[in-house]
């Protein structure tokens, strides 16, 4: 079976987007080469790169950006030389890999592909409940009664990171906890103006905790002055609240992991697929 009739079948199983022409496809390699199996991984970094030819992999499916460009195209596009580029692109034809990309699609399902792998391994999937306020926005969930401290560890030991980032008090006890979008302005959701009032996403976010009982969210991509500062405030008088601001590569690491079960299913499992940890990309340094 060659990579591009791989591709093929991980197409089909996607929804059709109508003249697509976003992010998604090959970034590296011929895809007419016969797959000698594939390396599911978040993003394609070296590391992984590395990992796929030791584990004999030449196709690394991949969800986030190649090379560190937004539009990520195949090839540099800068108005400079870029030799950490120029490096990565060796050590893909040197181990022979492919890179196909596959961010648009993957979301594109209801609900979203990438989200059923993080619910599935962070083993949420059953506590899913109503988004209320945030109907069709997010991912709700209603786990058992946990304290803030217990819900880091899990988040940490479930996706394999080297610490968290938290709002609110560790003793804290949270039920309600939402998934959420990307929260910087524009990021997600419109922005409203009428009759003297504004809305936007976190404006919403703020709805929910206010009126649904939402006691905390795991956000993507993030800004500190609205719905971050509103959840500082709420814990500082009392309210068991938080915000568990985990980064936007570990926000969707499981839904690589997940991939690797529903590849697998779709060809038949007659090719071998790997799931690769991207790793996390930060560091922590404590006072």
């Amino acid at each position: 079976m060659t990579i591009r009739e791989i591709a093929e079948l991980i197409e089909s199983y996607h929804p059709y987007l109508p003249d697509y022409h976003g992010c998604d496809g090959f970034k590296s390699g011929d895809p007419d080469t016969e797959c000698t199996g594939i390396v599911s991984a978040l993003v394609p970094t070296v590391e992984v790169i590395r990992r796929a030819a030791e584990l004999g992999c030449n196709m690394i499916y991949t969800h986030e950006v190649s090379y560190f460009m937004t539009p990520d195209f195949p090839e540099w596009r800068g108005s400079f030389d870029c030799r950490i580029y120029d490096e990565k692109r060796a050590l893909l034809e040197d181990n022979g890999i492919v890179i196909y990309r596959d961010h648009d699609h993957a979301h594109a399902h209801r609900p979203d592909s990438i989200f059923r792998g993080v619910e599935k391994y962070l083993g949420w999937t059953y506590y899913r409940t109503g988004n209320g306020v945030l109907d069709g926005s997010c991912h709700v969930y209603e786990i058992p009664e946990s304290t803030v401290e217990s819900v880091n560890r899990h988040l940490m030991e479930t996706i394999g990171m080297n610490g968290t980032r938290f709002i609110g008090r560790p003793d804290a006890r949270i039920k309600k906890i939402a998934i959420v979008g990307h929260l910087y302005p524009g990021g997600f959701g419109t922005v409203k103006e009428e009759n003297g009032f504004y809305s936007d996403y976190s404006t919403m976010i703020i709805e929910a905790m206010e009126k649904d009982g939402l006691q905390a969210i795991i956000p993507g991509e993030v800004i500190e002055w609205n719905v971050l500062s509103y959840i500082r405030d709420a814990a500082a008088l009392g309210r068991d609240v938080a915000c568990f601001n985990i980064g936007h590569f570990n926000f969707e690491e499981l839904g690589s992991r997940f991939a690797v079960d529903w590849i697998g299913e779709i060809l038949g499992h007659k090719v071998p697929v790997h799931y690769v940890p991207t790793g996390d990309i930060w560091n922590f340094q404590l006072r």
